[in-house]
């Protein structure tokens, strides 16, 4: 099967994999597609298979990327997924080569990734890239790990930024969530969270991540969404309602 790498040209008349058959998501699909224009324009790159499915990588260079990391001249990987009935097919492998190869060409001295501790949902999982040959570079609190992949013989690693090593953000006395348009989940889940808060008297606070100078200060690694209450990290995790409540039960124990 071919795959197809979205420009400013084809990007209105193609989807992008994640959510394109869900309803629910209209909005955040939307704004996720004016977000990736305005990326697309500055080197970011977003390879899919040419079918109506999961299957795609997006990576972009260090500079224009929204994560809070130290890694001059690298690419970075920011979302990957292969999903369904095209799992072990080898899909994984060849975007990922595609990826390499394009750093190459474009003269990067490696490739890094987010990842957690062990698989967990939205992140890209670390037993794929250590099968490639990646490495871990660094950890953030509770379970963020930075994993790399070096392309020529330079001593530079890759490390988190302090603003996003310790879990912790400023307390506002309830929940504040710091999320971004990198997924088009986002605004569907975080309206219906801040309503269920609202409604049993807890803060919720809404952060956008915007830009590039505010994803490099955010408290976590994971700048698409990172959920605190009263300062404290509590998930990566796009909740749903029954999710969330389940986390409201917990922080009033």
């Amino acid at each position: 099967m071919d795959f197809i790498t979205l420009t400013k040209d084809n990007i209105e008349s193609e989807h992008i994999c994640c959510a394109f058959s869900d309803k629910k998501s209209t909005e955040g699909y939307k704004a996720k597609k004016q977000w990736l224009k305005k990326q697309l324009e500055d080197g970011y790159v977003f390879t899919k298979l040419n079918e109506r499915a999961k299957v795609f990588i997006e990576y972009a260079p260090s500079e224009i990327a929204y994560l809070p990391i130290n890694a001059p001249n690298y690419m970075v990987i920011n979302c990957f997924w292969v999903s369904g009935k095209y799992k072990g097919s080898g899909y994984g492998k060849e975007l990922l080569e595609k990826c390499i190869e394009d750093s190459k060409k474009k003269g990067k001295d490696g490739i890094v990734v987010l990842c957690g501790d062990k698989k967990r949902p939205y992140m890209s999982d670390k037993k794929f890239f250590l099968k490639h040959g990646f490495e871990k570079c660094d950890t953030a609190k509770p379970y963020f790990e930075l994993l790399y992949l070096k392309l020529n013989s330079k001593d530079t690693v890759p490390k988190f930024l302090e603003s996003a090593r310790n879990a912790i953000c400023e307390d506002n006395g309830g929940f504040k969530v710091y999320y971004s348009n990198q997924c088009p989940y986002m605004n569907y889940y975080i309206d219906l969270q801040s309503k269920i808060a609202q409604e049993q008297g807890y803060i919720y606070e809404k952060v956008l991540i915007d830009s590039k100078d505010k994803a490099i200060k955010n408290p976590s690694p994971f700048t698409i969404y990172s959920l605190f209450y009263k300062g404290e990290f509590i998930t990566q995790e796009i909740g749903t309602p029954k999710k969330f409540q389940k986390i409201i039960e917990e922080v009033s124990n």
